[in-house]
């Protein structure tokens, strides 16, 4: 799957600078001028890196605050594109994972992204969601079980459509087998989300090494799959 980066910025000898640096690391860039849209962008899609005219876009330094706040975008890698209002030490108490300072030259950009590029793949790899159907064993704290289907599976967990109730906080583990592997797995778990119409989201709370390996093996492998259709 490609990398996703948004660049938020209207400067235009900035944009032509990183955009294609971006480009040539394999990362799509979709650039947004203003920043009340960026800030939509922000909300309805998920980016692995979002890069942020800090100090010469009015209230680009309000995008970099706010980005860790938002659902979607908190975890993808933050860069603050400075201008000398803003010091570097103050951008990453922000939550900027790396700063450029302009002018903003292509060596600086190319190192800049290539340090970043292994922290892009990890934050895909956290959120990226498989769709698969298997068949998996909720276990409850007062020891009864509800058999349950995945519809999707990630890093952190998996999306389940199930008959019958349970509440919240009842949950101890998750038992299931990978498509295409042999070993059972449990993991201990906790409901992120329910919907009261038989479906809900699982989050993983504690995972055997062992275990995470395997599965992010099986998630990774997937993954290639889908990049090559």
């Amino acid at each position: 799957m490609a990398l996703k980066s948004l660049l938020v910025s209207h400067d235009l000898a900035t944009v032509e600078v990183l955009r294609p640096v971006l480009e040539r690391l394999s990362v799509s860039v979709e650039v947004c001028s203003a920043v009340k849209a960026g800030s939509e962008i922000l909300l309805a899609e998920k980016f692995d890196a979002v890069v942020l005219d800090c100090d010469d876009l009015q209230g680009g330094l309000s995008v970099l605050q706010t980005l860790r706040k938002g659902a979607s975008n908190r975890n993808s890698v933050a860069f603050a594109v400075l201008n000398g209002k803003t010091d570097a030490s103050e951008a990453f108490k922000m939550g900027a994972n790396f700063v450029l300072q302009k002018p903003v030259s292509h060596l600086n950009a190319t190192r800049c992204f290539n340090a970043a590029l292994g922290f892009m793949h990890r934050e895909q790899r956290r959120y990226f969601r498989h769709p698969v159907e298997m068949e998996v064993v909720i276990l409850f704290n007062n020891g009864k079980e509800l058999k349950a289907k995945t519809t999707n599976i990630s890093e952190g967990g998996m999306a389940i459509s199930y008959r019958g109730k349970f509440a919240k906080e009842s949950i101890s583990k998750v038992q299931f087998t990978l498509p295409g592997t042999n070993p059972s797995m449990e993991f201990k778990a906790e409901v992120a989300w329910a919907d009261g119409m038989g479906r809900a989201g699982v989050r993983f709370v504690e995972v055997a090494q062992s275990s995470q390996h395997q599965l992010d093996q099986w998630l990774a492998q997937r993954m290639e799959s889908a990049a090559n259709v």
